[in-house]
């Protein structure tokens, strides 16, 4: 009998708002290659034809889709802001407040998983974490939380005291910790009282490498008149777009020829383009909005440089994303990422004038730059979701053991 694990998650592709769908995707296949059968609990907004939606037809996985409008980078803010255009008969059933949206969808996903018969229960980031701990319970099998993001990373460590309370009831009442970095796993240790014993390291992988032999060279050839500087990822302080934008603006003032690209979608959207203007980078900065995985593969092929400016990032599956494409890359040191790219730049996110010497070093010398296109890619042949799963399922068979 293959070994079950009932797994508790917030979103998946072609729907996701982040990369924790597309890591959750990439560790369910893995998973799947071992043999092993996964059932997927997933929230989707209380509409049907969102209820219906197909997953691409290499992901044969039992999922069961609950009802809900919680978004995985949800705050009790935002969550409020969304319902308001949401009729209140519906939202007092599925959630009036996000405390309440969590209790729904916790009940709900706990009775519908009565019926099987999981090897472990394993739950993604907080808001699944009191459905993993009760279906733990209910099943009496071993209970794994899986940490891709810390309220501390979304909030530059000035938490909502509620969200960082359940995250870290939590942690301490999950039988072992999977932490998607090391960067992750010492913000456990050092801000949540965890112990370092209870949390593995499994980075995240890469499917990316596997896509461009897949695809062969199906980008096409771009001739660009000026150099351009990418950006890609949520509009949101986590991310660093305001530091992105200080930049861009310090590498404007060298080279005027530069544009800059931000690609991506969050609530910083209209904050962002008058803060541009401001800096004057109206004639050289492109507001891409949300872009779907093959335009994000062609912006990174254009690129001459990708910069990951991150505040606190618990991995950033974008750099992966960026060195497939032969583009080289500028990551913060505060990033998981950084741990496992060998051939990038790194620099504090603070330190926007380090971040904009080194663009211009990328921009200035060729051979550099041709060295990191070569050199970092090579990561991405270990770096697969197969291993990364494969460490997973050595994680689930030791915690059954004991």
């Amino acid at each position: 009998m293959p070994l079950h694990t009932l797994m508790f998650g917030w979103e998946y592709p072609p729907r996701h708002l982040g990369g924790l769908g597309v890591a959750c995707q990439g560790l369910v296949r893995g998973l799947l290659h071992h043999n092993i059968k996964v059932t997927l609990v997933l929230p989707f907004p209380g509409t049907d034809e969102e209820v219906d939606i197909r997953f691409p037809t290499r992901d044969v996985i039992e999922t069961i889709r609950i009802k809900s409008f919680l978004n995985p980078y949800d705050s009790p803010e935002l969550y409020a802001q969304r319902i308001q255009h949401i009729p209140r008969e519906t939202s007092q059933i599925y959630g009036e407040d996000l405390g309440h949206a969590v209790y729904v969808y916790t009940e709900t996903a706990v009775e519908m998983t009565k019926d099987l018969n999981p090897d472990v229960i394993h739950c993604h980031d907080w808001m699944t974490y009191e459905a993993g701990v009760r279906a733990a319970q209910y099943h009496e099998r071993p209970l794994v939380t899986h940490i891709h993001a810390t309220e501390l990373d979304r909030t530059h460590f000035s938490p909502n005291e509620w969200i960082y309370g359940r995250e870290r009831w939590g942690f301490e009442q999950a039988d072992h910790i999977i932490a998607v970095s090391n960067y992750t796993k010492n913000i456990l240790v050092q801000h949540y009282g965890i112990s370092p014993d209870k949390i593995s390291v499994v980075h995240n992988g890469s499917d990316e490498a596997h896509a461009i032999h897949v695809m062969g060279d199906t980008v096409p050839a771009v001739t660009k008149k000026n150099p351009m500087v990418l950006f890609l990822g949520r509009l949101a302080l986590q991310k660093g777009p305001k530091q992105f934008l200080k930049m861009a603006a310090m590498v404007h003032a060298h080279r005027p020829d530069v544009q800059f690209v931000m690609a991506g979608d969050g609530h910083m959207f209209s904050d962002l383009v008058d803060e541009s203007c401001k800096l004057g980078l109206q004639d050289c900065m492109i507001f891409a909005g949300k872009v779907s995985a093959p335009e994000a593969r062609k912006l990174y092929a254009q690129a001459d440089c990708f910069v990951m400016p991150s505040l606190s990032e618990p991995f950033g599956l974008v750099a992966l994303e960026a060195i497939a494409q032969n583009t080289p890359v500028i990551l913060s040191k505060q990033s998981g990422a950084s741990e496992v790219i060998g051939h990038a730049f790194k620099v504090d996110f603070w330190d926007t004038e380090m971040m904009a010497d080194c663009v211009l070093t990328v921009l200035r010398e060729q051979p550099l730059a041709m060295q990191l296109m070569s050199e970092a890619p090579r990561v991405l042949q270990k770096l697969t979701w197969i291993n990364q799963a494969d460490h997973v399922h050595s994680i689930y068979k030791n915690i059954i053991r004991s």
